[in-house]
């Protein structure tokens, strides 16, 4: 049964899409200390029948991005539809939380939470997102969806969120049943990216802090043999920021080495764009289904 209304969460748009409902909600959420909205895809598997449990693939987007952005342009509502998995797509970052500088640049802030707990004032007051992403919004869609399963959750996400996902499934291993990514930040404290981000989250100094969320840092203590990995990741040819060094994704795949598969695919020609990720959507929600499904 589709939630309407209830004090925590507000189902403010349905949009039929590929057989099943993409829905788009809100809810007042503790972690972030503001309102936070999401999108939810329900395949026309839980649509149809309120019994059937479908599993949940988390959609983690890149800077500057919405809950909006993955639900719209990404089309993996395509393969999850036929292989009847629901997908979340949340926020990047709190809103509107008056922090003096939230809002002044596209790589910081409003749009780039980088999916960390921020230690430094003031971003500690509201900067939450791994709390968010890993507790907060699955348990509020968990207990206001009964056809979503709690037990079956995979994660994948898009240069920053790729960043996320990758950091959140290695740093809860058993949390999640499989990872993917498209172009992700994979060495955050090599980049001017997560240079920035992780200086003002964390402080200059807590270099500590910034390799617990560096993926290549964390996959150097990843168990191989008892949990071998088996990890997708696709990188265009003809993406500006792996030229300008943002993304390093070789040095993820030198220090994944024995550890299991890392499976890089170089895409000629594609960029970093929402057309990428579209052309190979269904390479990842089937890489998800696998363990999801299986």
């Amino acid at each position: 049964r589709e939630l309407q209304n209830t004090m925590t969460l507000t189902t403010k748009a349905t949009i039929a899409s590929f057989g099943g409902k993409l829905l788009k909600c809100a809810h007042n959420a503790s972690t972030t200390n503001c309102e936070m909205a999401f999108n939810l895809y329900l395949p026309p598997q839980a649509t149809t029948n309120s019994l059937h449990k479908v599993p949940l693939l988390i959609y983690l987007a890149g800077l500057t991005c919405t809950g909006d952005n993955g639900a719209e342009k990404g089309f993996f509502q395509h393969a999850a539809s036929q292989k009847g998995i629901a997908v979340l797509y949340p926020d990047t970052s709190p809103r509107g939380l008056q922090i003096q500088g939230e809002d002044d640049s596209y790589d910081f802030g409003s749009g780039a939470g980088f999916y960390v707990d921020a230690t430094k004032d003031p971003w500690s007051k509201g900067y939450n997102m791994y709390s968010y992403i890993t507790s907060e919004l699955p348990q509020t869609v968990f207990s206001a969806f009964d056809q979503v399963d709690g037990s079956r959750v995979s994660i994948f996400g898009h240069s920053m969120g790729g960043h996320g996902a990758l950091t959140i499934f290695l740093k809860n291993p058993h949390k999640y049943k499989s990872v993917s990514a498209f172009a992700p930040i994979a060495n955050p404290s090599h980049c001017d990216w997560g240079k920035k981000a992780f200086g003002g989250y964390f402080g200059e100094e807590n270099k500590t802090k910034w390799a617990e969320h560096d993926a290549t840092e964390l996959v150097k203590a990843w168990d191989g043999e008892a949990n071998p990995l088996d990890v997708l990741i696709d990188v265009g040819t003809a993406d500006n920021f792996y030229k300008q060094g943002q993304l390093l994704p070789e040095n993820f795949e030198k220090a994944a080495r024995g550890k299991g598969k890392v499976n890089i695919r170089w895409q000629d020609g594609y960029d970093h764009s929402y057309f990428t990720m579209a052309t190979f959507a269904d390479d990842h929600v089937n890489h998800a289904a696998k363990y999801l499904l299986g």
